[in-house]
């Protein structure tokens, strides 16, 4: 397995960047190789102050950087030395060959995403068939772990782009997640038929002509934390709001809750916070370390911009997963056999 690491990525770059890095090797094997990609001095003088040297990390050098608030496409046309830029390169099996390597098994990074799904795009191309990448983020529920596509790389995704992503995410849960037969639905103002923009029953329409597919129909805010489906599609707006909503309402909870067991009996504080701390772990995005951007021909791991040490590791650590699976391959026969049945 090799894996690209954009290190100058994120809010905390790069030395969380570095420190999850280092985090992972213990679960690399011998002949995994990790490739960390950005300003050479800050890597290796990260890796000296750690006292770590190991043939299993590879340095590529890059000049440029791309920060988390510039804008994303014309910092990837205007910054081609940029980690992101050079990261995504090493992910593309043709503009790898260029610079005399292999094409890495998947790249990673936190930083900019509208700068990391412009440059996969760019670099790696999309999968036959697909005409949308869209970012898959695992949303841990009171039911069990979901899905939700997209959240961030399309804004404005046209009916067959929403389509695809039940479809692909569809792949994801079964193949990721582990269930059989996954429910698929689309975010909406109702569970009605009629609710919803055009687009949004033009695409309703769509999903429930698969056949193939177990499509529930439109569900509602308050119904994906209960575990009414298991792969909810929407767009890249509504996506993210929803993801960043249930983050703070999450963190905000659980410290409401210490507060007042706290104030109310300071002994009991003590007793409950392993199981607060064990509760929040279950339900913290660092547990799952980053999201796929599903369509994009390769691997590539999104990762949240305050991303820590741990969530680095432990997406350098799940990416085997992916990589064994196939993700892309099940994608693109999936995709085909859906538009065998339309045609």
């Amino acid at each position: 397995m090799r894996i690209g690491l954009d290190v100058m990525g994120g809010d905390h770059a790069p030395a969380c960047a570095i420190d999850g890095a280092v985090a992972a090797l213990e679960h690399l094997r011998p002949d995994d190789e990790l490739h960390l990609v950005g300003d050479r001095a800050c890597i290796e003088s990260g890796l000296a102050e750690r006292d770590v040297s190991d043939p299993r990390l590879v340095i590529h050098p890059t000049t440029e950087l791309i920060g988390m608030a510039d804008p994303p496409v014309e910092s990837v046309r205007s910054r081609a030395d940029s980690s992101i830029n050079v990261m995504a390169e090493l992910g593309s099996r043709r503009k790898a060959e260029r610079r005399g390597i292999a094409p890495l098994d998947a790249i990673l990074s936190a930083g900019n995403t509208g700068a990391c799904v412009t440059a996969a795009q760019m670099h790696m191309r999309r999968l036959p068939g697909v005409l949308r990448p869209g970012i898959a983020v695992t949303v841990p529920t009171f039911a069990g772990p979901i899905v939700i596509i997209d959240v961030g790389a399309n804004i404005e995704p046209k009916p067959h782009h929403l389509a695809q992503y039940g479809v692909m995410g569809e792949v994801y849960a079964r193949k990721i997640l582990g269930i059989e037969k996954p429910r698929v639905a689309i975010m909406n103002v109702g569970g009605e038929e009629q609710k919803g923009t055009a687009e949004m029953k033009h695409a309703r329409e769509l999903l429930k002509a698969d056949d193939s597919m177990e499509f529930i129909g439109n569900i509602e805010g308050r119904g994906v934390f209960d575990g009414e489906a298991d792969v909810v599609v929407t767009d890249g707006v509504v996506g993210n709001v929803m993801l960043k909503l249930a983050e703070g309402l999450s963190a905000g909870i659980f410290k409401a809750i210490g507060r007042e067991v706290a104030r109310i009996d300071p002994e009991l504080a003590m007793r409950f916070k392993p199981v607060v701390a064990e509760i929040y772990r279950q339900h913290d995005y660092h547990e799952y370390g980053a999201a796929p951007l599903l369509g994009v021909d390769g691997l590539c791991f999104i990762s949240h911009g305050s991303s820590e040490a741990r969530a680095i590791a432990n997406a350098i650590h799940r990416a085997r997963v992916y990589i064994d699976e196939r993700i892309n391959e099940h994608i693109v026969e999936r995709l085909a056999t859906v538009e065998e049945a339309v045609a």
